[in-house]
């Protein structure tokens, strides 16, 4: 016993096995495809989108943004704004009292008039922070900061922009490529370090990676050339994955005519960050993110970004607001090829390619729904390789699952045109014979015998029942015949079909169709839009086979119900009569006690496996107070993935 269940585990396993290949090898090409950087584009875009459609977050107070509009500069009427204006704000906005003033406008050259009251403030500034840019262009072009600020009061506004040209890292800093070789730090990480430092949190190094950067308890993960939906990217310097926030209005936005005229609270300045920059397309002082709902798709400004960055560090420290982690690369891949045999299993253990898309459809809502959770949570997984792979898994196990569908339809129908085949040349070759020998020795008689006309009849009978057993052995064939004249047209509505099989069932010559007087009949319109043609060919068979029985067992019946119609959500064809049966007394009498012992007969086969392709049930129990009803019946409404 058990040498027999380890050789059908082990034939099981095989089974399963070559069945799942071409799930194993779509898993496969999946991987290979994002190893390769194939799906880095799209895992870029999902991950904007995710970040696009999370829940707005308030506005963080903390810090403030002035524009120079082009409102601003039509009043200046010159550009760049001269030194005297950016000296006259810097004055303003220290009367407020703020924390840190960010400078995001270039200024390592003077623009006069005012250079020198310029370079007076700044030198009287010790909480502004200037700009410079530290990485050079294609051209090898950097831009140096304002001489009067010292190295601590200056950081670097470089951007770090992926192939699409969007922003998605912020570098916190960077060795420089000037003869000195000096370590560079961010503009905005020199902004959260002043705030910072007030609170008595203060930059360090990192502990689980030295090299990262670190302020009180939380340290800032560094990205790898492979993070998240990354392959091979340029992890130099000190970068970490962006998470800017989210909402239409991140930050408060003041206008440099707003300063001038007083028009501000002095709380919203007091005690907070102050970021003063280009705020006019003119300016051309612009950054790209697809993870931010700016005036145009996918611009804004430069001072916003910056604004995004300082937050994020802040925000991360203060609030515990998350930071974009990720898996290793291991644990991304087993993530990957879980989703991969879920997809597998969808065809290994559901029948029905309605069942198949359906488990596909849910499988992909809940990968969605899952990543989706886990950026609110601050974690970015790998979204376009598990979708891919489900769709390919899903959609090739429901191809796969209709084409042995319709390699076994036609294996099916091959063996039964077979087997008639064989049935028929077994008739022919005998009783048929038989039949011819007694037809010719009938009609050599003088005079001939009555029955002869009988035996011709059955002759052909015979014949034209292989014919139409042929047909009906093709299940798309739109016709049924019925006995040797009326051929019906399956594509008519469900309940005149069954009509004409009652009427034609009924001119038959049976012995009990004479005695019946009184025929109770009722053929109302049926739903049939989940019905193919062989179900209604089934059906149109089933109630042929109970009148025809009727007709040659239900002894001295005399009433005859035939009920096509629909009861509540169940639809029915019953054929009830009031014979006796071929029962005796006492048969009749334990069938009357146990009325669901069924007779095992062909006929009662076939009505069991129709009701079971219908999803409905089958049933032959006593009339009372005599005879019997035949009875099937299935669901009105179409059952899911049927």
């Amino acid at each position: 016993m058990k040498p027999d269940r380890t050789q059908a585990v082990k034939a099981d396993i095989s089974t399963w096995w070559r069945g799942s290949l071409p799930g194993v090898m779509v898993i496969v090409a999946v991987m290979m495809a994002r190893f390769t950087g194939a799906l880095q584009f799209l895992e870029l875009v999902a991950f904007d989108r995710f970040l696009l459609l999370r829940p707005p977050e308030p506005m963080d107070e903390r810090i403030a943004i002035v524009g120079i509009t082009e409102e601003d500069i039509k009043r200046a009427k010159t550009y760049p704004i001269p030194d005297r204006e950016i000296a006259d704000l810097l004055k303003r906005l220290q009367a407020y009292q703020p924390i840190a003033i960010g400078l995001d406008i270039v200024r390592d050259i003077p623009v006069e008039p005012g250079h020198a009251e310029l370079t007076s403030v700044f030198r009287n500034s010790k909480n502004a922070i200037g700009v410079e840019i530290a990485l050079p262009d294609r051209s090898g072009f950097t831009v140096a900061p304002p001489p009067a600020l010292p190295p601590e009061q200056v950081g670097f506004a470089d951007f770090v922009l992926d192939a699409d040209g969007y922003q998605r890292r912020s570098l916190l800093g960077t060795g420089t490529h000037n003869s000195q070789q000096e370590y560079r730090f961010s503009f905005a990480l020199g902004l959260a370090e002043l705030y910072l430092a007030t609170r008595g949190i203060k930059l360090g190094g990192g502990i689980r990676d030295q090299e990262a950067m670190r302020f009180g308890n939380i340290e800032f993960t560094r990205m790898q050339p492979n993070s998240g939906g990354y392959v091979g990217a340029d992890a130099g310097g000190n970068q970490i994955l962006l998470n800017v926030r989210s909402g239409p209005k991140p930050f408060r936005v003041l206008s440099l005519e707003q300063i001038k005229a007083g028009q501000v609270k002095p709380e919203w300045i007091r005690g907070k960050i102050v970021l003063i920059g280009m705020m006019s397309f003119s300016a051309k002082d612009l950054a790209s993110s697809g993870a931010i709902a700016g005036i145009n798709p996918g611009r804004i400004y430069g001072v916003e970004m910056q604004a995004h960055e300082t937050s994020q560090i802040i925000s991360a420290v203060l609030d515990g607001r998350p930071l974009i982690q990720v898996w290793g690369d291991d644990w991304e891949t087993l993530w990957i090829a879980v989703w991969g045999l879920l997809g597998m299993s969808l065809g290994r253990f559901l029948r029905s390619p309605w069942k198949i898309l359906l488990g596909l459809l849910i499988a992909s809502i809940s990968s969605i729904a899952i990543c989706y959770w886990l950026i609110l949570m601050g974690w970015w997984m790998p979204i376009v390789p598990v979708f891919l792979i489900l769709v390919l898994n899903g959609a090739g196990s429901t191809a796969a699952l209709f084409y042995r569908h319709q390699q076994e339809l036609r294996l099916r129908l091959e063996e039964r045109q077979f087997a008639i085949e064989q049935t028929f040349n077994a008739i022919h070759s005998g009783p048929l014979q038989t039949l011819v020998g007694i037809l010719r020795t009938a009609q050599e008689q003088d005079p001939p015998p009555p029955f002869l006309p009988d035996l011709q009849r059955l002759s052909q009978e015979l014949r034209e029942v292989y014919g139409s057993v042929q047909r009906d052995a093709i299940a798309d064939e739109p016709h049924l015949r019925m006995g040797s004249a009326i051929e019906l047209a399956l594509q008519a509505p469900l309940h005149e079909l069954l009509y004409k099989v009652y009427s034609n069932a009924l001119e038959q010559e049976l012995p009990y169709f004479q005695t019946i007087k009184f025929k109770i009949v009722q053929f109302d319109p049926l739903n049939t839009e989940h019905l193919r043609l062989e179900h209604k060919r089934g059906l149109c068979r089933f109630l042929e086979e109970a009148l025809c029985n009727v007709g040659k067992h239900a002894i001295a019946t005399t009433r005859l119900t035939v009920i096509c119609t629909q009861e509540g959500d169940r639809q029915v064809i019953r054929v009830a009569d009031n014979g006796k049966g071929k029962l005796s007394d006492s048969e009749s009498a334990i069938q009357d006690l146990n009325a669901n012992i069924q007779p095992s007969g062909l006929g009662t086969q076939l009505a069991n496996n129709l009701a079971k392709q219908l999803g409905g049930t089958f049933q032959r129990y006593p009339n009372v107070p005599r005879g019997t009803v035949c009875e099937l019946t299935w669901s009105a409404k179409r059952r899911w993935f049927w």
